[in-house]
């Protein structure tokens, strides 16, 4: 196997090891792990991905919102926000909206959803518009066909079956609802890549110990972007689990991406 093929290779549903960045751990240890690196970095995520991004996360999750198009009316419009722990991508959704949207953000860490109350409580969002609730995007405490719109940003990859979460997303969006997944990808353009990787892999976890006096968390962080599927690779999945008119959209090269699919 070529490196490259070992970076996205895929774990499937019945493997008994998986990947923690470049670290092949047992299945069933994955999740903890992963827990204890966002019990880390919660107080500073907006500085976690500043460093990882460059501060342009701001900027794509920007992009994201303005992809989705929220509707702006009084009738009822219900966005789950997985993995979105802090409240970035829900928040901005419901100032870009009217009144009808309301927003749950799932989390399966506690730290991170903490954090995300706060910062709902200091922009004056009352759990009417904004719940939280803490699950697992594997196995979602929701009904079938509940949502209009699933978003995840920098999530899936932390997911230890991105198949199993798919698939859940399907299952909560109702007929006409629509996935949106921000994540960090391949880059696709010559030099920049490689600029990307000394960045990645020499710079962001040295500032990650100067400025949050811990390298770990953010040495996986790297890690486990590249061994997420390329963007060819995972529009594939989305398809593969049920949506339809499935697109996607690179940013800033391809360091991140926004796909896109239907329920149809």
């Amino acid at each position: 196997m070529s490196d490259k093929d070992r970076e996205h290779a895929g774990d499937g549903p019945g493997a008994d090891v998986t990947s923690f960045g470049f670290r092949p751990v047992a299945v069933e240890e994955r999740q903890g792990l992963v827990n204890a690196v966002f019990a880390r970095v919660a107080d500073r995520y907006d500085l976690m991905n500043d460093l990882m991004s460059g501060g342009l996360h701001r900027l794509w999750k920007s992009d994201l919102v303005g992809w989705l198009a929220p509707p702006r009316s009084a009738a009822p419009w219900h966005l789950l926000d997985v993995a979105g722990g802090t409240g970035d991508v829900a928040l901005k959704v419901l100032e870009a909206g009217g009144a009808g949207i309301s927003a749950i953000i799932c989390d399966i860490s506690d730290a991170m959803l903490r954090v995300g109350r706060k910062r709902a409580r200091q922009a004056g969002w009352g759990e009417e518009r904004l719940a939280f609730v803490q699950g697992n995007g594997e196995a979602l405490p929701f009904p079938d066909r509940s949502f209009d719109a699933y978003t995840i940003a920098f999530g899936i990859r932390n997911i230890t079956h991105v198949d199993r979460a798919l698939r859940e997303a399907f299952r909560v969006l109702r007929p006409g609802g629509r996935f949106l997944c921000l994540e960090f990808s391949e880059v696709q353009m010559p030099l920049l890549d490689r600029l990307y990787d000394a960045w990645s892999f020499g710079a962001i976890p040295r500032l990650g110990q100067l400025a949050a006096g811990d390298a770990e968390p953010y040495r996986y962080l790297v890690e486990s972007i590249r061994r997420f599927p390329p963007q060819e690779r995972f529009a594939e999945m989305i398809v593969e689990a049920g949506f339809e008119r499935v697109a996607y959209r690179n940013l800033t090269g391809g360091i991140a991406a926004i796909h896109s699919g239907w329920r149809l």
